[in-house]
């Protein structure tokens, strides 16, 4: 990407939650696995999913003929550990979607189990999916939910139990050398290509920004795969060691955030590559470090809060607690959003048919209410009635009653085809039936702005002034397609650098 700027493609845009002036970053931290470096999913996560079984059947359990299926799940999905669920949640906590083990739940059976029910993640009972790292996980612990279901798992268990070991399999596969070997022995297999990345964050660091490598994978992992994936494109001699200020790893976020650890250097001298050395004072250039904390790096920067913004993949361990605890500027890097906006933009012809029927329907229902308190108030003899025979009315009834259920047949297809974008189990990322998801409040409420991958930094540059859009109530006034009738806020009109 040379010359003038171009607009991007819609799907790999800076959405932004909260104005962010880029200008008044001095510090830019970034997360390494599916942030500056990006996995083909499937492979990965069919290799994770690979090694979880594996573990389970060397404990005797009958899984060897389970196969990895991707779209069982996905990021922002919740598992209730207590009924052995996985759902998909609205804004508001309410569950829109569920399946137990790997078969969807009717409307019955859903309203009796989470009628009553909000979900509330800072209890235990649910796990929230935060990554792509959990789609192998998501995915097996449905799977073992029908084994257990069809009593062919070792017992008594319960549903809760049943996770534990799902999570313990998973952590072991995530910290144990055999998977992370194949990945470092061949990354093509496993390592999308960005070339752009690496250009990108050199056009931050011209421009006066430091950066910082914070990953809580190991040196030995993060050594090899950050030379694959930023040497080969840096130029004049440059390597990845020389582009970031400091580099950070095994940090154990996110309590990297919200704790003090120990800080040791980690030699890379021949002969001793690898080994630790207690550290005390200021960070020094070059030297790649193992733990420490945010405060430290706050400390040696010389900087703090808004002036740092930090860009990771993990809800949780990359924005949640650094928005809440440090209040640094956030970034979230969700890189199935390149397939949901696309999915979106194909849709739209589409969904203009659908809002087309959907207007239709609600006059119809409109007319049919007040039809419906015409019979009631001639009947029960109080206020205003109308002159027309009661036999009309009730003509008139059954009319926009035929009418609705016509335009439900030819809509229903109309609106289960919108429900299964980029996924025919879950939909889209963002939605949950016809509101915001679980996860889209998340990134709302600590994202400060939010994309598919670091390499779309290109598009605006490290001085870019990104501007929230204002914000939508249900009584706004709009024009017809949804337009505000009031003007955006002029520049500068409220806007400041600060979270």
């Amino acid at each position: 990407m040379s010359g003038s700027l171009t607009a991007p493609p819609p799907e790999r845009g800076l959405f932004c939650n909260r104005t962010l002036n880029m200008r008044a970053i001095k510090a830019i931290g970034y997360d390494m696995d599916y942030t500056l470096i990006h996995y083909r999913v499937e492979a990965w996560e069919q290799r994770a999913y690979e090694h979880m079984r594996q573990r389970l059947e060397s404990l005797g359990w009958p899984v060897g003929h389970l196969r990895f299926d991707p779209q069982l799940s996905m990021r922002g999905l919740i598992i209730d550990t207590e009924k052995g669920n996985l759902l998909k949640a609205n804004r508001f906590g309410f569950v829109k979607k569920a399946l137990h083990g790997t078969h969807a739940m009717d409307f019955d059976a859903q309203r009796r189990e989470y009628a009553r029910t909000i979900v509330d993640l800072a209890e235990p009972r649910w796990v929230f999916l935060n990554t792509l790292f959990s789609l192998s996980e998501g995915c097996i612990y449905a799977q073992l939910v029908d084994l257990l279901d069809a009593g062919r798992l070792p017992g008594p268990m319960g549903y809760g139990d049943l996770y534990e070991h799902v999570r313990r399999s998973l952590d072991a596969t995530h910290m144990e050398g055999a998977l992370k070997a194949e990945i470092v022995g061949d990354p093509e297999r496993y390592v999308l290509s960005e070339p752009e990345t690496a250009l990108a964050l050199v056009d931050q660091k011209n421009a006066g920004k430091k950066l910082l490598l914070i990953t809580n994978s190991e040196w030995a992992y993060t050594l090899p795969m950050m030379h694959a994936a930023f040497d080969p494109y840096l130029t004049g001699g440059m390597t990845w060691r020389e582009l970031f200020d400091v580099v950070i790893v095994s940090a154990r976020k996110p309590e990297f955030f919200t704790t003090r650890a120990n800080l040791f250097e980690v030699v890379t001298t021949p002969g001793q590559e690898g080994l630790l050395r207690p550290h005390r004072g200021p960070l020094k250039p070059g030297v790649p470090y193992f733990g420490g904390s945010a405060s430290e790096v706050e400390h040696s920067l010389g900087m703090s809060g808004d002036e740092i913004l930090y860009v990771g993949d993990h809800m949780f361990g990359d924005v949640h607690v650094t928005k809440n605890v440090l209040r640094w500027r956030t970034a979230l890097v969700l890189r199935e959003l390149e397939d949901e906006v696309r999915a979106i933009t194909a849709f739209r012809t589409t969904e203009a048919l659908l809002a087309e029927r959907m207007v239709d329907k609600e006059r119809l229902e409109a007319e049919a209410c007040q039809v419906r308190l015409e019979l009631q108030r001639n009947k029960q003899g109080y206020g205003p009635r109308t002159e027309q025979p009661e036999e009309l009315l009730h003509a008139r009834l059954a009319e926009l009653q035929l009418q609705l259920r016509t335009l439900d047949t030819e809509r229903s297809p109309l609106a289960r085809a919108a429900s299964e974008l980029s996924n025919p189990i879950w939909g889209v990322l963002t939605r949950a039936g016809n509101d915001k998801s679980h996860l889209a409040r998340q990134v709302e409420r600590y994202a400060d702005i939010y994309t598919s991958r670091v390499s779309n930094f290109l598009y605006a540059t490290p001085f870019v002034y990104l501007r929230s859009p204002r914000g939508s109530l249900p009584h706004d006034p709009s024009l017809p397609g949804g337009t505000p009738v009031f003007p955006p806020a002029s520049a500068g009109e409220g806007e400041s650098s600060g979270p």
